[in-house]
């Protein structure tokens, strides 16, 4: 016990301390982080069921979100289901959608100041969950004063992209276009007025936890520039001190956008 007490006091002077390092320092606007390592976390502590280990991460969401307030973030987006994802048995795709509701469902309540949006296609979830998950959503907006959060369900960049072409091409030929003029003034404009999240900024900064070093199509088209940080940890696990860190890694690189 005397252990674990000087270890959190020790956490805590450290968290201090890099809050302190950052305290004029550049930071992201616009995060994406990916909650990995859920399922590897539970195995580890040898739980049989790897939903305990997206149970935990779920809970963790409002704790980041907090951090990410405090830090000045405008903006997150939380990549928690991807379409490849649906693919895996249903005796574990099922709980999860059930977690990933109960999450919007929490960042929803009255209490919170989050605006949640969802970007993802999901219309492959079923249909009494993403109603949940929609209505949820939909009853925080217009909220301000906390940090925007953007809840990644059902979400493929490859997918992202290839809707947003077919809808640009739809709204040009919708205002009279013939298909010859479109393809001679079709830019990268048209695909960013219609991606899932169209309006918002580039993402500045993805943080991708467990180890794994790979985007797995997560935001492909608005992280042409991002900077990117992997933290070995679990979600679970995934501590203030590992957020901080990160965001001190971001704040130390020189941002030449390809120039």
């Amino acid at each position: 016990m005397l252990i674990g007490a000087t270890r959190k006091a020790l956490d805590s002077l450290y968290v201090r301390r890099l809050k302190a390092s950052l305290a004029d320092a550049a930071l992201p606007r616009n995060v994406g982080i990916m909650l990995d390592g859920n399922r590897r976390w539970a195995k580890s502590l040898g739980y049989g069921d790897p939903i305990e280990g997206y149970r935990v991460g779920g809970e963790k969401v409002q704790t980041f979100l907090r951090w990410c307030d405090a830090a000045g973030i405008e903006h997150v987006t939380l990549f928690m289901l991807s379409d490849d994802n649906l693919h895996r048995p249903e005796s574990e795709v099922k709980p999860l959608i059930g977690i990933i509701e109960e999450v919007v469902e929490g960042l929803a309540e009255p209490q919170n100041k989050w605006e949640v949006g969802l970007i993802g296609s999901l219309d492959l979830l079923p249909d009494s969950a993403a109603t949940r998950i929609k209505e949820a959503a939909s009853s925080t907006v217009g909220r301000n004063g906390g940090t925007r959060v953007d809840i990644a369900v059902g979400y493929g960049g490859r997918r992202e992209i290839t809707d947003a072409v077919r809808s640009a091409l739809a709204e040009h030929l919708a205002q009279g276009g013939n298909l010859e003029e479109i393809v001679e003034n079709f830019n990268s404009d048209d695909i960013s007025r219609h991606v899932y999240s169209r309006g918002n900024s580039d993402v500045d900064l993805i943080i991708r936890t467990s180890g794994e070093q790979r985007l797995s199509g997560f935001l492909l088209w608005q992280s042409a520039y991002a900077e990117v940080h992997f933290c070995e940890c679990y979600w679970p696990d995934f501590r203030e001190i590992d957020f901080l860190r990160a965001l001190r890694s971001f704040s130390g690189r020189h941002r030449r956008y390809g120039k």
